[in-house]
């Protein structure tokens, strides 16, 4: 009669011993060293993040900052000189939002650390117009409706102005057809050109309209 209870018993030992094994394997490695001073002495030995200074011109204004040297230039623009006109969007460089222009060239500026812009002149959305007196781009989006939610409407206008620059100088795209001829700002090379720019509400054929306008060509429903 004693055997049945004495195998219960080995039986609610191995799941009570189990259970706690599980729950130790389930914990944080950092859970097992929970002791006094533990923590304290964890701290002391992670090493401080390596810093150095930048010295650039955001918007006509020159700026010299001392930052983590992982910082990058949309971190260094919204988190240390609180130009949050730039967005984060993806913070991997597919979605557009974060566009700025360095040095006449529009760039994701989630991709690029602050550091390679040491003595580099960076254009916002911030410099481009202001509420008084908006830039052209920006008067046009607001013209043709080029927004919804408006997230994206920085680095589309960022990218916009860089790209009609960029048709300007002759600077052929994916879908430009002759190479030795100054490229026509048609609706597929406007779409082409401002593919890297994402507008998650899909308000694309406002911004190609706000940017035709602008650019003199026709809507890009219509022709070149």
């Amino acid at each position: 009669m004693d055997e049945p209870q004495e195998i219960n018993g080995t039986r609610r030992g191995l799941l009570i011993a189990g259970a706690v094994g599980a729950t130790a394997a389930a914990l944080p490695a950092g859970a097992h060293a929970q002791t006094p001073g533990a923590s304290a002495s964890q701290a002391a030995s992670t090493p401080a993040p390596v810093t150095a200074r930048v010295a650039l011109r955001v918007n006509g204004q020159r700026y010299e900052k001392d930052v983590d040297t992982r910082t990058t230039l949309l971190d260094l623009l919204r988190e240390h000189l609180q130009l949050t006109g730039t967005k984060k969007g993806c913070d991997q460089g597919q979605c557009g939002a974060c566009t700025v222009i360095a040095d006449g060239r529009r760039i994701n500026s989630c991709l690029s650390l602050a550091l390679m812009h040491e003595g580099s002149d960076v254009t916002t959305i911030e410099g481009l117009g202001t509420p008084d007196r908006l830039h052209p781009l920006q008067a046009a989006f607001v013209k043709h409706d080029g927004y919804q939610c408006g997230y994206c409407t920085p680095g589309q206008i960022c990218s916009a102005a860089a790209m009609l620059e960029e048709v300007k100088q002759g600077i052929p795209s994916h879908v430009t057809g002759d190479l030795n001829a100054r490229p026509l700002l048609s609706p597929m090379e406007m779409r082409e050109r401002m593919s890297g720019n994402i507008c998650r509400c899909g308000a694309y054929s406002n911004i190609m309209d706000a940017i035709g306008e602008v650019a003199g060509a026709k809507s890009a429903g219509g022709e070149a």
